[in-house]
């Protein structure tokens, strides 16, 4: 379990700021997918009509968790920086912290 805070001080990479400054912390997610895009428009004009699925379907995944992306905002520029954290299975963004000797349950 990785539950990490809200905020956090670290190096802004702007032009304006160029110094360790409080970065509000989220957790960056996929955008929607373009119905405009080359390879969507081609995919659909392929799979029209008769003749069932055209392309291979993946079937053998292999991984169980993604690596965990921070989307890291400057609160003095507004500049958003990305970075990449290691594999885990549950993750929070500002949670109870684990005090010394003790369990969260």
């Amino acid at each position: 379990m990785v539950n990490v805070p809200k905020t956090k001080k670290t190096y802004c990479k702007n032009k304006e700021c160029k110094k360790h400054t409080l970065h509000k912390v989220t957790q960056y997610k996929k955008g929607k997918d373009s119905i405009s895009a080359q390879g969507k428009r081609r995919y659909d004009r392929k799979q029209s009509g008769y003749g069932g699925q055209t392309k291979p379907v993946f079937h053998k995944k292999a991984k169980t968790t993604k690596k965990i992306v921070l989307k890291l905002q400057c609160q003095s520029c507004k500049h958003f920086s990305q970075h990449a954290i290691k594999r885990c299975k549950h993750f929070e963004i500002g949670g109870d912290k684990k005090g010394k000797g003790t369990s969260l349950f």
